[in-house]
């Protein structure tokens, strides 16, 4: 049961950080489109469930939001937060 859920946790991870990452860049290219935004509430929202990673990543890498302090402070603040819990966790088992 406990290989399951580690694998259910990282299939999680996994997902959200790519889903985090893609959506900075579908964001990013409509905003050099004028098109309909994403809300920055949902940028932010993916980013606290589980993917800071992939969103700080899609932020570097589409250069994307990296002006606003909402997102430069929050980002990283998150990362470390999920990074302590998870190593909270490890010493649980």
């Amino acid at each position: 049961m406990e290989e399951f859920m580690t694998n259910t946790a990282m299939v999680y991870a996994v997902a959200v950080n790519i889903i985090a990452f893609l959506m900075f860049g579908m964001d990013k290219m409509r905003a050099k489109r004028n098109e309909w935004r994403i809300p920055e509430s949902s940028l932010l929202t993916v980013a606290l469930i589980g993917g800071s990673v992939g969103a700080w990543a899609g932020m570097h890498f589409f250069h994307h939001k990296t002006r606003k302090p909402r997102f430069t402070v929050s980002i990283p603040v998150m990362m470390l937060a999920q990074a302590a819990i998870l190593v909270w966790m490890r010493s649980q088992q």
